[in-house]
């Protein structure tokens, strides 16, 4: 009976929950904020008006709604709902658990139920678009979270997946096991034409919207960072994923890594810690973007033992503060997304404030966490701007973020989809 009772209560739950999405989606909002920033710019004496899902207007609206309900947003700005371009919602900060040991030990059972959390702290943080690259040894278990958020089963923000991600076999994974005893390597590993064509429409077939390829990984004879794939091999998936209407992301952190992946022509680079002013030239030329997660190293050189604001500067930080300032100046795209995981999801912000710490304006960095992530993922005909047409996926902040970026974290409002989940 217990178990019963048990049961019908989440049932009830699960009901209440998809009820009052289905009742908020049945009304007429009209926001009225100091500010609007539409994604590339800001704008005085704007509101906007959303019906059900979908943002209905957007600007100077003088006409009048009876039946919409006014939210007044005093000392308030109103922008897109922010877009993180890297997560990992599988994982959680390595000072709690080592990237090993969430690989190894935690039961999928555990990993899910903490990606539940994690989805649920991202949207309330204001991002309501994660783009989640790689489950790091859950399978295809972010198809499956992404499928209960879509169904409404648990709040959450928009996914785009890339399920396992793909690396060459013996880059990647725990090391140093017997070799009778098979290791979970936390991504599929493939090798040559046939086997990475084969990958690569396995996990599109699975649910894949990304494709992620790893250019370079930590195997060298010192543990050092050294390409992994080759230009043609990179080139032959790259090819597959875009035949799909993929795009594909790569990391890398080499510049070799960084030069294979560019004459691939892939769509983004994550890292890119150690891209030379040359390789930020090609990636200019050829229209890749960077995903620079800033706050990755930060948080992993903290957690290394670097006493911030009192020990000086390790020297991958300084590395890092040099190539972001090298793409900046090379012109190349920027695209926000932290490598969430390695911290708290949540904390997303943290990217976008070290973003202007390294140099960047913070109102280019709105852009990036908006409208630039929009166009680059290929999601700009659905979200990413305050536009007419769009999802009403739109978040307000106290203050004025493009003057002072740490007031992104001033939430007070958060809608996705035309439904409004924090109301402060």
């Amino acid at each position: 009976m217990r178990k019963q009772f048990i049961l019908i209560a989440l049932l009830c739950c699960c009901s209440c929950f998809l009820f009052s999405q289905l009742k908020q989606n049945d009304s007429i909002y009209l926001l009225k904020p100091d500010r609007v920033f539409d994604g590339e710019e800001m704008h005085e004496d704007w509101q906007v008006l959303v019906k059900n899902n979908k943002i209905e207007a957007a600007g100077n609206i003088s006409t009048q709604y009876k039946n919409a309900i006014v939210i007044e947003l005093k000392g308030c700005t109103l922008l897109p709902g922010l877009i993180e371009g890297h997560s990992h919602m599988f994982l959680h900060p390595y000072n709690e658990t080592s990237w090993n040991d969430q690989v190894l030990k935690e039961s999928d059972a555990e990993r899910v139920a903490r990606a539940t959390v994690h989805a649920k702290n991202t949207l309330y943080a204001g991002f309501t678009t994660v783009r989640d690259l790689g489950t790091e040894g859950a399978g295809y278990s972010d198809v499956g979270l992404k499928q209960a958020i879509e169904k409404g089963i648990i709040p959450g923000p928009r996914m785009l997946v890339a399920t396992c991600a793909i690396v060459a076999t013996g880059s990647y994974g725990p090391k140093g096991f017997k070799d009778e005893i098979n290791v979970l390597q936390g991504a599929a590993e493939a090798d040559g034409m046939d086997d990475l064509i084969k990958t690569v429409r396995t996990q599109i077939g699975k649910g894949a919207d990304v494709i992620k390829l790893y250019a370079d990984y930590r195997w060298g004879d010192s543990g050092e960072a050294e390409p992994t794939f080759t230009v043609d091999e990179l080139t032959k998936a790259t090819e597959v994923a875009h035949s799909s209407g993929r795009i594909v992301a790569v990391h890398s952190t080499t510049a070799e890594g960084m030069r294979r992946a560019i004459l691939a022509g892939v769509n983004t680079i994550e890292h890119g810690d150690n891209g030379t002013p040359e390789i930020f030239e090609m990636m200019k030329q050829k229209n890749i973007a960077l995903c620079p997660t800033v706050a990755a190293g930060d948080a992993i050189a903290q957690y290394r033992g670097w006493r911030k604001g009192i020990d000086e500067e390790p020297e991958s930080i300084k590395q890092k503060k040099k190539s972001f300032a090298d793409a900046l100046k090379a012109g190349v795209t920027i695209c926000m997304g932290g490598d969430v995981g390695v911290f708290s999801h949540g904390d997303n912000a943290r990217e976008m404030e070290m973003m202007v710490d390294y140099g960047m304006k913070p109102l280019d960095v709105l852009r990036s966490a908006t409208s630039v992530n929009a166009d680059v993922f290929k999601i700009n005909t659905k979200v990413g701007r305050i536009k007419s047409g769009l999802y009403a996926d739109i978040i307000a902040v106290t203050g004025d973020p493009s003057v002072n970026i740490h007031d992104i974290r001033n939430i007070k409002l958060v809608m996705k989809d035309g439904i409004i989940y924090v109301n402060n």
